[in-house]
């Protein structure tokens, strides 16, 4: 929205009011407009089948079916397959009783992780410290039916000690590419305080696995889940984002996405030097093996501006300011999440409202660059972290 152009006319972007779940008006609309080439970015539409759909319209569409976004759409569903096929992960059970929720817990002292088992924008995960507050998370999800339907059941796993990184690969349903290290800021306030969200942040790489760690890593987790899926009959084409902590015991997966991670992306954009779209249509025609993807050495850091009160209640419609002067530093994106136009002026609409994202020689100069656009924007209410890369040192 506002400021990136179409490279065939120069025209700006326009942001099409079809929602992200109304498949139908979407398959529509790449057919009118003859679209090349579909990227889904959101896991609502792939764990509704908007890929099978655009598939049986004869469009073409980068993304995992609804088969194999399960990963995501299920976390009970990816818990069993991992233990089925020995990829390292937390210890778990998967329950649809509120009773047998908290008494799992309670073998745990109340010391573990409580996630309702289908999609809730990234925020269905409570971090429980002892019985008290799991009896709460449970109740929260199960009883009060806070994520809705995603928590009719929940998955509870140990809570797990280590540092925790983004890992992405790109897969064509036979190869996997691994993208570098990414680390991700999930809690609202500085210093890990304050609730989960869907991310306040990000930079890449992350310094706690050399090159040689990422590929043993990739090797641990990424390949028993494609030799998994082949095993299985999945054909998985898009991205697989695990999240992983790096525990003493080595490294194990908290949970898959099925679609790139936000705000990762938008580091992983400032480094990339492939052509993404090429990428993508490797993806989809099972020739990845024949891609390089090449990175920038630089650094790069995202710093997310949210709306005040995010992720509970906030107002929306807040004039925006700024973005034009944050846009003009050198190598600034300013990435929209949660905007849109009202007239000539563009106004908050969502929770995380703009990633600002800076590319530097070193992390330093990137958190210095990222934080100096950030600097520049105003609306009323806004709230971002300023730890934002600071785990790193």
């Amino acid at each position: 929205i506002g400021q990136e152009r179409l490279a065939k006319n120069d025209e700006l972007v326009k942001c099409v009011g079809i929602g992200a779940s109304e498949l139908e008006k979407l398959a529509s609309f790449a057919e009118d407009q003859k679209i090349d080439l579909t990227v889904v970015g959101p896991d609502d539409p792939l764990g509704l089948g908007i890929v099978d759909l655009f598939q049986a319209r004869g469009l073409r569409v980068w993304g995992p079916n609804k088969q194999a976004a399960r990963f995501e759409a299920s976390k009970a569903f990816s818990q069993d397959f991992m233990e089925r096929h020995g990829i390292p992960t937390a210890k778990a059970g998967t329950f649809s009783t509120p009773d047998d929720a908290r008494a799992f817990a309670a073998t745990m002292d109340g010391r573990c992780v409580i996630k309702a088992d289908g999609l809730a924008l990234g925020k269905g995960v409570l971090m429980c410290e002892n019985q008290a507050e799991a009896n709460a998370a449970v109740d929260q999800i199960m009883v009060d039916q806070a994520f809705g339907s995603a928590g009719a059941n929940v998955v509870i796993q140990e809570y797990l000690e280590g540092i925790e990184v983004s890992l992405h690969a790109l897969c064509d349903g036979t190869t996997c590419k691994l993208f570098p290290t990414s680390q991700d800021h999930k809690r609202a306030l500085d210093g890990d305080q304050g609730l989960n969200t869907g991310g306040m942040g990000t930079y890449s790489p992350a310094p706690f696995l050399s090159e040689a760690e990422l590929l043993d890593v990739g090797a641990k987790v990424v390949d028993p889940w494609l030799k998994g899926c082949q095993a299985e009959g999945i054909d998985y084409r898009g991205i697989i984002y695990p999240g992983v902590m790096l525990t003493q015991s080595g490294p194990k997966v908290l949970e898959f996405n099925a679609r790139f991670g936000d705000p990762e992306t938008q580091v992983y954009l400032m480094r990339l030097k492939s052509d993404l779209v090429e990428l993508f249509s490797a993806c989809v025609d099972g020739t990845l093996a024949k891609e390089t993807l090449e990175w920038s050495s630089q650094s790069a850091v995202c710093v997310v501006m949210a709306s005040g009160g995010y992720p509970e209640s906030y107002e929306k419609g807040k004039a925006i300011s700024g973005l034009d002067e944050a846009n003009a530093m050198t190598g600034v994106t300013v990435f929209h999440a949660g905007t849109k136009l009202s007239g000539e002026e563009v106004v908050t609409n969502g929770g995380r409202v703009l990633g600002v994202t800076a590319p530097g020689d070193d992390l330093a100069s990137a958190m210095a660059a990222a934080y100096a656009a950030a600097e520049k924007i105003r609306f009323e209410g806004a709230h971002l972290r300023r730890d934002i890369g600071a785990k790193a040192f």
